[in-house]
């Protein structure tokens, strides 16, 4: 998926879940940077082209060990323990970035080292992820209507 897709999903996720979250602004802004993080491993990502990422990439391949859940359950759980305002906003983050990808063709490997791959049929950059981008925008768009007319 396309970053602008990701970010989509993810603020959709944000969405739903603000009502239940005390500290707003901070479960916004690391989901959304959350969003990003898997995709260090690929040198065309956006923090991917960051220099400080390429010698990552020479160890780890592009929706592998970053693409699993393995990885975000051993980061969540460092963060529940040291980090703990930012833990449930970054798995959101996170996680739906996994969940975007496993609907691509190329899919990911959810419990790494064990090699099943889920995907799907959505080819990044096609019209069908830019029909999926439309509607999550037009969903967004309602649910920050429905927030601030709600309030």
């Amino acid at each position: 998926m396309l970053i602008k897709t990701h970010l989509a999903i993810t603020l959709f996720f944000i969405l739903l879940l603000l009502p239940f979250v005390s500290d707003k602004v901070i479960f916004i802004a690391i989901s959304l940077i959350a969003t990003y993080i898997p995709d260090i491993d690929s040198s065309n990502s956006k923090l991917g082209r960051k220099i400080i990422f390429r010698p990552l990439q020479f160890f780890v391949k592009h929706r592998g060990f970053f693409h699993s859940f393995t990885f975000l359950f051993l980061i969540i759980f460092i963060f529940v323990i040291f980090l703990p305002r930012i833990s449930l906003g970054f798995f959101v983050g996170y996680a739906s970035h996994l969940f975007a990808d496993s609907l691509t063709i190329s899919g990911i490997t959810p419990f790494f080292p064990w090699k099943k791959k889920i995907s799907w049929k959505i080819r990044t950059g096609s019209w069908i992820e830019n029909i999926l981008f439309f509607v999550l925008l037009v969903v967004d768009i309602l649910l920050i209507f429905r927030y601030i007319f709600a309030s």
